[in-house]
């Protein structure tokens, strides 16, 4: 299961901040996943056991301990790292970066530059080690912009713009996919992503 974890297109291997802060998440989700079902499995068995052994706990402190106060608390935990870690992915008002436009239709992407070069079709080209925004729209229907080692997804709407900030922490070709079914062609749309030098950019 194992070797499933580094493919192109998972979030377990992540290749800049935004994907690492993805994928610890992940991790955090797991573990109180983890604590969660042990916990049920506990009080499901509780039972079965307290009544070989002679020994019951008192049932109102199972109820609130097992059922209140224990969900409550795992609960609580993993709230706080997801607000913590969407925290870290929103866009700041920082130095200013590298904005792209991201373009969907059924079922290619188009990426135009603010600097004039010659807009790309369904291949992204972007410095390497340097934080950027894809600014994200679709000419038709919804579509969703995913680049899973670098970043979570984002939705492309019609009328709408929506940004994202990625970054890839090193030169390199990472893939991306419309995650978002849009269509018979939706499996087909996909993307890549060039992180090059920042000298060698075409």
């Amino acid at each position: 299961m194992l070797a499933g974890c580094d493919t192109p297109l998972s979030t377990l291997a992540p290749a800049g901040d935004s994907a690492s802060a993805i994928a610890v998440l992940w991790w955090v989700m797991l573990v109180g996943a983890t604590i969660i079902f042990v916990g049920v499995l506990g009080a499901a068995l509780y039972p079965l056991i307290s009544r070989r052994a002679g020994v019951a706990l008192p049932e109102k402190a199972l109820l609130v301990g097992g059922g209140l106060i224990f969900p409550a608390v795992v609960l609580l935990a993993l709230l706080i790292s997801a607000l913590l870690v969407g925290d870290r992915l929103s866009p700041r008002g920082e130095p200013e970066v590298l904005k792209i436009e991201a373009v969907a239709e059924r079922w290619a992407w188009t990426f135009r530059y603010p600097d004039g070069r010659t807009p790309t079709r369904d291949v992204l080209h972007v410095p390497a080690g340097a934080p950027f925004e894809v600014h994200v729209t679709s000419r038709d229907v919804i579509h969703s912009f995913w680049l899973p080692r670098l970043g979570g997804k984002i939705d492309a709407i019609p009328g709408q713009v929506n940004v994202i900030r990625l970054q890839a922490a090193e030169p390199g070709v990472y893939r991306g996919q419309c995650a978002e079914f849009c269509g018979v062609g939706h499996a087909a749309m996909s993307f890549t992503l060039q992180a090059h030098d920042p000298e060698d950019i075409p």
